[in-house]
């Protein structure tokens, strides 16, 4: 039952021997969506273990190179691996015609189908969903056209008591009922699901917010959410710089945990400016105590 972000990149702008530009695979369920492509984003994989074939949904948030630049490259290698699945691209309507051109101008024929997805909503809106998991949009304010997602899991099904279906000699036709939450009825006699079952395990939520100024508008959005991504470009003497490029501070994202009530913050999207991110931590914690920096390599599981 896992639900597991790997960060691959967490630097802005450009690339460092510290830190790679932005990029993320979220494991749903063993779903695996990649959230942002920048430059290197292909080596970061390997780096880490990421199989490239798993991944059949990418969304990229905005149309800054730190943000999609890689994506071409890892296309072409997917196509050079023999891929014949079709892969599904979420992203900015002008990516379409980047991508297409870039492939035109090779004079490359792909050995899969591409199904692009264009937003163009300010609002937020239901993106992606399958048996298990639903994707939002989360529109946000950054200085070109930008949204972050939110991935959420369905409503799990009860979990069969074995020992109450046991001793009431429940037919095992009837699991299945009794997973969507169907009160046993047969027979003359009737039993209510929670006798008969144990509560779902709760679903999960992560939220991916990145790049934006101080936004409040997000909040009811990614209200109570799990896990939440900010960035966090830079410390808080920088407030007039990030209100200048459209970013965050340490403590924007902080305030922004804090009212959205979730239950942990983990912040990225460091300038190059800054060599080490302790002093992150010190200006998070009075604020918002649970928040953690990434670093390119962390992984965080969600747990029930």
């Amino acid at each position: 039952m896992v639900f597991k972000i790997n960060i691959l990149g967490c630097g802005s702008a450009t690339p460092t021997l510290r830190r790679n530009p932005t990029a993320q695979v979220i494991n749903v369920l063993e779903c695996h969506f990649l959230i942002d492509c920048a430059e290197g984003t292909q080596l970061q994989m390997r780096k880490y273990g990421i199989k490239f074939q798993k991944i059949n949904h990418i969304f990229i948030s905005h149309l800054h190179g730190d943000h999609y630049l890689g994506l071409i490259g890892f296309i072409s290698t997917l196509h050079l691996l023999g891929r014949t699945r079709e892969l599904n691209i979420y992203a900015p309507k002008d990516l379409e015609e980047i991508i297409f051109s870039q492939l035109r101008a090779s004079q490359s024929f792909l050995s899969f189908h591409i199904n692009f997805h264009p937003l163009v909503s300010k609002e937020s809106e239901l993106i992606y969903e399958d048996d298990l998991v639903t994707i939002h949009t989360i529109p946000l304010k950054h200085r070109i056209y930008c949204n972050g997602f939110l991935i959420k899991e369905k409503k799990h099904p009860y979990r069969i008591d074995i020992n109450a279906v046991t001793a009431n000699k429940i037919p095992i036709a009837w699991y299945h009922k009794l997973k969507k939450g169907e009160n046993y009825n047969e027979n003359e006699q009737f039993i209510p699901v929670e006798e008969l079952t144990l509560a779902p395990y709760p679903s999960r939520s992560y939220a991916y917010c990145s790049d934006t100024a101080y936004f409040e508008s997000i909040i009811p959005i990614i209200e109570n959410v799990d896990l939440l991504y900010h960035e966090a470009t830079f410390l808080n003497d920088q407030k007039k710089r990030a209100k200048q490029t459209f970013h965050s501070t340490i403590e924007d994202a902080c305030n922004i945990a804090k009212k959205a009530n979730v239950k942990k913050l983990i912040v990225g999207h460091f300038s190059a400016r800054y060599k080490t991110t302790e002093q992150f931590l010190e200006e998070a914690y009075p604020i918002f105590i649970n928040t953690e920096t990434v670093k390119d390599g962390d992984e965080f599981n969600i747990p029930f």
